[in-house]
């Protein structure tokens, strides 16, 4: 982990305590990060999962990988470097939204696993959900819902994941979700049986 540049600055503590937000809020808060290859369902699985906790009341967030790229993240590509800042900026919200007492979901294909365990890093043990959207490469193409694979394909997206840049598995992730062996609303369950279980949320 880099240090600022500026050493001029001082980490100002809130006067409220997580566990307060937690009491009134009703739940713990988490990162739930949701990683897989584009087209594995984690877009659509994260909005689902964060329907079904925000229905029960819960304070939620969705990081979308797309959406982060149109403001906070606009000025990077997708080279590997790219990626790894991508990952660090929305790793470094994402802790910032989890000490405000939210559900924070991230959909983010983010590739690598040293991303991903860096921001596992920034937060305390049982704060980061990773939740692995496995799904086969062929299924993944079949659903191609932006048409980037044919794109990719044919040569005109440059690395992209699964075709001409690698995706790293996660070894150890708190949920593994097959998307092409069930249907959304199983998905969804098994999330919150798994929150519930983690003591996330109350049953």
């Amino acid at each position: 982990m880099h240090a600022p540049k500026s050493r001029n600055i001082t980490w100002s503590h809130s006067a409220i305590k997580r566990s307060e937000r937690a009491e009134r809020n009703g739940h713990r808060s988490a990162i739930l990060w949701f990683t897989g290859l584009s087209g594995s369902g984690k877009s659509t699985l994260s909005r689902h999962v964060e329907k079904a906790l925000f229905e029960r009341g819960f304070h939620t967030y969705i990081l979308d990988g797309d959406n982060v790229r149109f403001g906070l993240c606009r000025d990077l590509g997708f080279s590997p470097e790219s990626r790894t800042e991508n990952i660090r900026r929305i790793g470094e919200v994402a802790k910032l939204m989890l000490d405000a007492g939210v559900i924070v979901l991230t959909a983010f294909i983010s590739p690598y696993r040293t991303d991903r365990d860096v921001n596992r890093e920034l937060v305390e043990d049982g704060d980061f959900i990773e939740i692995y959207t496995k799904c086969a490469l062929k299924t993944c193409e079949d659903r191609d819902p932006k048409g980037l694979y044919k794109k990719a394909r044919a040569g005109e997206i440059e690395n992209f994941t699964g075709i001409s840049a690698p995706y790293e598995e996660p070894l150890h992730p708190e949920i593994v979700i097959e998307t092409d062996a069930h249907d959304v609303d199983r998905c969804v369950e098994r999330i919150i049986a798994e929150l519930t279980r983690l003591g996330i949320v109350p049953a």
